[in-house]
């Protein structure tokens, strides 16, 4: 019996340190399972935290350099180029002057000296010279940018060569980019009523594109001698339902240049409107010889200038038999002197006006009629302090006048540019500086060299179009 249970024993004794090591490997792996799922969290949990980490002092970053970039870019201006004010008379050096620029061209601008140093009667002649200029390179580094219009400080003048440098630039009264003038006083509107023929729409955007300088504007139509009486009445009492009171006038027998001659006396004057409507007529016809010289009675000075451009007529062109259309003569903006001591700048034409400082918001109050029913309206007014005027409750703005249409063509076009400048600002554009991760984690930020547009393409791309376009050779 004690031999049948000595084997029996040591069978089972030596089975327990098997089922002993089973449940081991068992309780192993399920803790090494579990240590694998809390290392995996735990990798997550630091990339996530080092993610945000680098997040923030990517953040902190860039506001730090937006920082410096507006310090820097108020240092330049502050210390390298003040902005020089009209009332401070500045102390000329003998090869300095102050003057207006005429005009601008490619890298040059015509600048006419209104002031010198000391005006002696050998040196009276100098005052109305037109200089030929160039701006200096610190006025570009800090994106100063001089429009025609602009009063500077040009230095470094050559009398006999009639050169100099644009130093610095005036504080302007006013300005407007399209087409780029500074200090202008008054905008005239000027289309015609036939060749090419008037229309409503487009005649509307430029009134728009007026409205929104804040700058005081005049209309007016010209070549009234090719429609009737009737027609000109009919646009007379359509255009004083919009709001304005138009000026009729005709280059060729003279009508109403003694109204425009009136209004535009004593003001810097920007001519604006479609090609062919007589843009660069009516300036010829306003600066004549004959009323030029009576500009010395005035304020400018400019009658001095020996071969200037100034007293030269400007390029006429024809209305196109084809389309209808006038055709581009004026290729850049001039200020040009007319009679009665102001100044009118011939403007290139376009037929289509860009409406940008037009927004949804400001868009109603550029409406003539808009800002009438608003006014007679009394204490009452719209329901939301956001209304657009397109059939809100509560509105006081009716839909029966005749713009009402363009309104919304225009709103429509605008909400449109909005939409669209919000979804594609600053999400395209490569930034100046890229970041490298360096040692340790530590983002270090380096300028970037060239825009990517900019930048060579790889011989590996360059050699894999070349092999592509064999390969569609082959087939």
């Amino acid at each position: 019996m004690s031999t049948s249970i000595i084997p029996t024993t040591a069978k089972s004794s030596s089975s327990l340190p098997t089922i002993c090591n089973k449940n081991v490997f068992f309780n192993n792996s399920f803790h090494i399972r579990n240590f694998n799922k809390l290392s995996t969290k735990f990798r997550v949990i630091s990339m996530a935290a080092a993610r945000q980490d680098v997040h923030q002092r990517r953040t902190q970053l860039n506001k730090n350099l937006l920082k410096a970039k507006d310090s820097v870019k108020e240092l330049n201006q502050s210390s390298l180029s003040p902005v020089l004010d009209n009332n401070v008379i500045p102390q000329l050096l003998q090869n300095q002057a102050v003057g207006m620029v005429a005009s601008a061209q490619a890298n040059f601008m015509r600048v006419v000296v209104q002031s010198i140093k000391e005006v002696k009667e050998e040196e009276e002649g100098k005052i109305g010279v037109e200089l030929l200029c160039v701006v200096k390179a610190v006025l570009k580094k800090i994106k100063r940018r001089v429009l025609v219009g602009d009063k500077v400080l040009v230095g470094g003048i050559d009398w006999n060569d009639k050169r100099g440098m644009i130093e610095n630039v005036y504080q302007r009264d006013s300005e407007i980019m399209d087409p780029p003038v500074a200090n202008v006083d008054h905008l005239l509107v000027l289309f015609s009523l036939e060749q090419p023929k008037i229309e409503a729409f487009a005649l509307t955007r430029f009134l728009i594109e007026a409205e929104s300088t804040g700058i005081p504007l005049t209309l007016a139509l010209n070549k009234c001698e090719l429609v009737d009486e009737k027609t000109r009445l009919e646009w007379e009492s359509r255009l004083r339902g919009w709001g304005y009171e138009p000026v009729f006038c005709s280059v060729d027998t003279r009508n109403g240049l003694d109204s425009l001659y009136f209004i535009l006396r004593d003001q810097t004057t920007v001519l604006v409107g479609p090609s062919g409507v007589g843009k660069s007529s009516l300036i010829n016809v306003l600066r004549s010889s004959q009323q030029v010289s009576d500009i010395s009675e005035g304020d400018n000075q400019s009658v001095n200038i020996e071969g200037s451009k100034w007293l030269e007529d400007q390029r006429v062109g024809v209305v196109s038999v084809k389309s209808g259309r006038g055709k581009h003569t004026t290729r850049h903006v001039s200020l040009l002197p007319i009679s009665g001591g102001g100044y009118l700048a011939d403007t290139p034409g376009f037929s289509q006006p860009t409406l940008l400082k037009a927004t949804k918001v400001s868009l109603p109050q550029l409406f003539p009629e808009i800002r009438k029913m608003i006014e007679d309206s009394g204490p009452t007014t719209c329901s939301f302090n956001d209304c657009l005027h397109v059939g809100e409750p509560g509105c006081v703005v009716t839909a029966d006048w005749e713009r009402y249409p363009y309104y919304l063509q225009l709103l429509d076009e605008i909400k449109t540019r909005e939409e669209f400048q919000k979804r594609t600002i600053g999400t395209k554009r490569e930034s100046d500086v890229r970041y490298k991760v360096g040692e340790m984690g530590v983002i270090q930020v380096e300028p970037r060299l060239q825009l990517k547009k900019h930048r060579r393409q790889s011989r590996k791309r360059t050699n894999q179009s070349f092999l592509n376009e064999l390969d569609d050779d082959d087939h």
